[in-house]
Parts: C-alpha cells; structure tokens; sequence
C-alpha cells in the first residue's frame, strides 16, 4: 500500500501542530482550574455543582476533546509508520477509528459533567 501523498503530509502536519496550539492553551487554562478549585478547598459535589447547565464550561472542554481527537492520531498515525512500518489505509483506518472514539468518549464525558 503506498504511503501518503506529499500534500495529505503536509495537511496532517498542519493539523498536528493547529492542534497542539489549542492544547497547550487548554492545558494551562484546565490547571489553572484545578489550581483554583485545589485552592478553594472546593470538594467534588462543590466542582459538579458548577459545570451543571455551564455551557462556558462545555464549549471549553469540548475544545479540548476535540483538539485530542485530532492531535493524537496523527501522531499514533507517525509512530505506526515509523516504529511498526505499518502503512497504508489499514493504518490511516485504525488511526481514524481511535479519532473517532476519542472524540466520542470526550463528547460524552463533558456532557455528563454539564448536563
């Protein structure tokens, strides 16, 4: 199976290092809220009881999951190629799959904290 074309590198690089950009700011924002909540002595009912109907606190973290499900299968997707020599659509499949699960899985998580 061939590998992928010049140009489906270059997207995936771009989209790799787009979302790490979002990452890294989702980062430091998300332990500054647990830096605020460990300081506050807030208990879990206490942190619950706030992101419920909070859809600031939604829309955050659905920027961040969404930002996982790009980044990290492009990377999954570098380290099949170069550590498995295992290329092709079987990769890029398997790769997209665990996007799609991700996102799924994080969708779900913050729906369930906000709703």
């Amino acid at each position: 199976m061939p590998a992928l074309s010049l140009r489906a590198q270059a997207r995936l690089w771009y989209w790799q290092r787009m979302s790490a950009t979002v990452l890294a700011l989702c980062v430091f924002v998300h332990l500054g809220v647990i830096i605020y909540a460990v300081h506050s002595g807030l208990s879990a009912a206490a942190i619950l009881g706030r992101t419920r109907g909070n859809l600031l606190f939604g829309a955050f973290y659905s920027v961040f999951v969404i930002a996982c499900a790009i980044h990290v299968p492009v990377g999954l997707l570098r380290i099949a190629e170069e550590w498995l020599r295992w290329r092709g659509r079987s990769a890029q499949a398997v790769c997209f799959a665990l996007s799609a699960a991700l996102a799924l899985m994080g969708l779900r998580a913050v729906y369930g904290v906000v709703s």
